[in-house]
């Protein structure tokens, strides 16, 4: 694992509370092998239509978040189960830290174990943080 010291990198805005485990990887792909490559099924439900083909209003999918190391996301990010999945599959992407009001508390645990950072800032803040991030898309924070 990568130590983590320092990191600037490109922020998505995800305004979505409540993101469970189950959105950030369906349970269908936790019997894949990690060589497989889990950011290919990162979000897959809601990056993906039911052909497999791109859906191209999807954050991700969009330039500049296409290479985003960092997450700004509404409470309670990583809720549900306990899956480790969750965690390979934003770590694979090559997000490196997600910044949210809170976190779910199996995710957070399991995040600092795979070299993702869990910020943990007050609601209003990271509220801010995601206006100013939909307001300058692409913008680098550290």
């Amino acid at each position: 694992m990568e130590p983590f010291i320092r990191l600037t990198a490109v922020a998505a805005p995800f305004d979505t509370p409540d993101i469970d485990t189950d959105m950030i990887i369906p349970q269908r792909f936790l019997r894949k092998p990690l060589t497989v490559g889990y950011r290919n099924f990162l979000f897959f439900n809601d990056r993906f239509d039911g052909a497999g083909k791109e859906k191209p209003d999807f954050i991700l999918h969009r330039e500049p978040y296409k290479q985003a190391g960092i997450f700004v996301t509404g409470p309670n990010f990583g809720c549900g189960s306990t899956r480790e999945g969750a965690v390979y599959a934003v770590v694979d992407f090559g997000v490196r830290a997600v910044i949210a009001p809170s976190f779910g508390a199996f995710y957070a645990s399991n995040s600092y174990q795979n070299g993702l950072l869990p910020v943990v800032l007050p609601d209003a803040s990271v509220r801010k943080l995601r206006e100013q991030l939909h307001a300058k898309p692409g913008a680098e924070i550290t």
